[in-house]
C-alpha cells in the first residue's frame, strides 16, 4: 500500500504561482509513474502532467510551458511547480502512483483557487 500526501494548494491570483507536493510513503524510485491529475469544477478528471521512471515529463497541452515536474528522491516526493496561473487552472489536484504488480494509488487531493 503506497500512501500519498499532497500539500501546497490555495488561493493564488492569476499570474501567481503555486508549489504542489506529493510525498510518498515509500521511496518513489519503485514506482513505474507518478502522475499529476486535476478536476476542475463540472469536468472529468484529467491528466496533467506523468513522470515514468526514467525521462522527462509529459504535460497536458495547456499547460505545457507554465508547469514543470520534478522529484526528489531523498524526501520521496514529487512536486508541481503551477506559473502563470490561470483562472481555468482552479481545481483539485491529485497525486496518482502506479506501482508495477500492485496497481494505482491516490492521494486525497489538494485544492487550488485562482481568482483575483
Amino acid at each position: 500500500q503506497v500512501q500519498l500526501v499532497e500539500s501546497g494548494g490555495g488561493l493564488v491570483q492569476p499570474g501567481g504561482s503555486l508549489r504542489l507536493s506529493c510525498a510518498a510513503s515509500e521511496s518513489i524510485s519503485s514506482l513505474y509513474s507518478i502522475s499529476w491529475y486535476r478536476q476542475r469544477p463540472g469536468k472529468q478528471r484529467e491528466q496533467v502532467a506523468r513522470i515514468l521512471k526514467s525521462g522527462p515529463p509529459n504535460f497536458l497541452d495547456s499547460v505545457r510551458g507554465r508547469f514543470a515536474f520534478f522529484r526528489d528522491n531523498a524526501k520521496n516526493t514529487v512536486y508541481l511547480q503551477m506559473n502563470s496561473l490561470r483562472p481555468e487552472d482552479t481545481a483539485v489536484y491529485y497525486c496518482r502512483a502506479y506501482k508495477e504488480g500492485y496497481g494505482e494509488y491516490w492521494g486525497q487531493g489538494t485544492q487550488v483557487i485562482v481568482s483575483s
